[in-house]
């Protein structure tokens, strides 16, 4: 796990050490472990690292590396299978000097070339220059977790893990009206039909499960997805068999993101996913003698505090826990600096939560952390689901499962909400899509809070980047929060917590053969009986306590935000970031006159808390 950075250029004057310096400077925290940079002879590339050593801690793993003579590499992840590809490249008649995953992705992209993409199971972001090509190959990981910005125009490309080292060359920072807009009126953060798009104007991100090449000779960077998942083949399988691959496939994951020469931990939240994980770590590590080292976030006398079920998961598998909890005086010393790292809005206190659950992990000398998400995007977790699954099966005219299913909800005290609107949306999914688009557009344009020239500007750009999916299955929705919005932000919010800490952060319920299966199962093994991931609940049945199993309220680390929001040393800070996006005429000066309106980090049309999160990345 890394910082990397870069610039491709045809001006031979540009590229100089002070400002590839200046670049890895900028990424310091994401590589405590040391730094290079490097320039070719033609001094038309150069790159930077910023190195956090997890795998070959020796310095001949150090980056940039290079390769026959012909290749120079920097690489941010891990590639969690480079052993067996190792295994293959050898028999190919390929050496090896190091122990890294970094000179097995050289030697695979030297044999399989752009096709190399399809042997990877990782979380990346990397950059090849090929010398006897005069061609830049970087690529990014199935699902996104780790990043890839770049600027470019006529005369150079530059990339970096995180915006503020593209920043660091001078390279202007602001940002996009319409993605402002968005994000105040409806919490927004990503362009939704567009993933290259970020929230400033000329810095773009590769998206996840694409590869880019620029050759020097005409400096046009194009694009290519390189995989993707079918959301449209369902297989027929038995709940059991389905439950017995699943765990398969779980093992197989959490095993490979076990490979470490640091000393791994785990997030626990008390949680289905994250106990899930623990206990397959468990299971694996047979002889656990009571070192491996979980890590918490809890909230004594709040109503959604965890506390209870973390130590229950660690009593059980005899987990050393370490807890914290974050305050909302916490939250104003340390907003700045989580502004800072995460260089985006966000849409809730959570984030620093998770902010302070890796620094705990540092504090404690653990490098690497396995973590559950993912698991809500593909198996169905959040109750929002609900609604689609049961539209799907209207559709289909299942009436009778979807009156069970309804009814299965109401038992579980979930609120779902139903009514004529839903019925017609699973016979007119096209229609649907297209008024949930309106309705979108129709909250932004009666946003009175936001400046009108600023709203004005906003309706005149076409590329508004408010789209609506068309939803005919429960796979439709899951395949859209997953490839497309939604993961995607909480993959950044991980990347950036955790990195801010100098510590790895590995998703074992986002390795594409697990996905890929999980796409591939019916709707209804994976909502079942009114509960959410229902075949990740039978494959824990009896080997988590059932209180855990069965839960049906989702939390993960949810802070009292509504009681914070209240609190004496947050309200100034909460008046200053409007007083700053009134000053930049982002929202109109009778915001000013407005008591806060304190909300939950999981309620919906938090204003108050968009206004501090803008202003604070501004």
């Amino acid at each position: 796990m890394c910082g990397i950075a870069g610039i491709i250029c045809t001006n031979k004057n540009i590229i100089n050490n002070t400002l590839l310096k200046k670049m890895s400077d900028a990424l310091a925290h994401r590589g405590p472990n040391g730094e290079g940079q490097w320039q070719n002879e033609t001094n038309n590339t150069g790159f930077s690292h910023r190195r956090l050593a997890i795998i070959d801690l020796s310095p001949a793993a150090a980056q940039p590396m290079h390769y026959l003579q012909r290749y120079s590499i920097v690489y941010n992840g891990e590639i969690y299978n480079y052993k067996e590809i190792k295994t293959t490249l050898i028999k190919e008649g390929y050496h090896f000097t190091t122990a890294s995953d970094t000179e097995v992705i050289l030697a695979a992209y030297d044999y399989y070339k752009e096709n190399c993409m399809q042997y990877f199971d990782g979380m990346f972001a990397f950059a090849i220059w090929d010398e006897a090509e005069k061609k830049l190959f970087t690529a990014r990981d199935v699902f996104g977790e780790k990043p890839f910005y770049y600027f470019t125009d006529k005369n150079q490309f530059v990339f970096a893990s995180e915006m503020k080292a593209l920043w660091a060359t001078g390279i202007d920072k602001t940002a996009n009206d319409n993605m402002i807009v968005n994000y105040l009126a409806l919490g927004q953060v990503q362009h939704a039909s567009d993933s290259s798009q970020t929230f400033f104007k000329n810095i773009f991100s590769l998206p996840p499960a694409h590869y880019g090449i620029l050759y020097l000779k005409n400096m046009q960077f194009t694009t290519v997805r390189y995989k993707n998942i079918d959301k449209e083949t369902c297989i027929n399988i038995t709940e059991a068999d389905a439950a017995q691959q699943l765990e398969k496939l779980l093992l197989n994951s959490v095993s490979k993101r076990l490979r470490s020469d640091v000393a791994i931990g785990c997030s626990l939240s008390g949680g289905l996913d994250s106990s899930a994980i623990s206990y397959l770590i468990n299971r694996l590590q047979k002889n656990n003698d009571g070192h491996f080292k979980t890590f918490s976030a809890i909230f004594p006398g709040f109503k959604k505090d965890e506390d209870s079920f973390v130590k229950k998961i660690a009593a059980k598998f005899n987990l050393q826990n370490f807890t914290i909890t974050p305050t909302a005086n916490g939250l104003a010393d340390d907003f700045a600096k989580l502004c800072y790292h995460q260089e985006e809005p966000f849409v809730s206190s959570s984030i620093y939560a998770q902010y302070k659950v890796y620094e705990l992990a540092k504090n404690n000398n653990i490098k690497v952390l396995l973590d559950g998400q993912g698991a809500d995007e593909t198996l169905a977790g959040y109750t929002k689901y609900l609604h689609w699954y049961v539209q799907e099966l209207i559709a289909k005219n299942k009436f009778t499962l979807a009156k069970k299913e309804r009814a299965g909800f109401q038992k579980n005290n979930i609120n779902m909400q139903w009514g004529a609107k839903n019925i017609l949306a699973a016979y007119l999914p096209v229609q649907a899509a297209q008024a949930l688009q309106k309705k979108a557009n129709n909250k932004i344009a009666q946003s009175a809070d936001i400046n009108a020239a600023l709203l004005h500007s906003e309706k005149k750009n076409e590329n508004l980047g408010i789209y609506k999916p068309v939803i005919r299955t429960l796979n439709d929705i899951l395949y859209f929060n997953t490839m497309q919005q939604g993961l995607q932000e909480l993959l950044r919010y991980a990347d950036r917590n955790s990195m801010a800490h100098g510590t790895e952060v590995r998703l074992p319920f986002l390795n594409i053969a697990l996905v890929q299966f999980i796409f591939s199962l019916p709707s209804s093994l994976k909502i079942k009986n009114g509960f959410t991931k229902n075949i990740l609940r039978q494959v824990m049945s009896g080997k988590l306590p059932d209180d855990i199993v069965w839960r049906t309220e989702k939390v993960g680390f949810e802070p009292p935000q509504k009681m914070w929001m209240n609190d004496a040393s947050l309200q100034p800070v909460f008046y200053e970031a409007k007083e700053k996006l009134v000053q930049k005429k982002i929202l109109n000066a009778t915001v000013l006159q407005k008591k806060i309106n304190p909300k939950a980090a999981q309620d919906e049309d938090n204003a108050d808390w968009r206004y501090l999160s803008l202003a604070g990345i501004l």
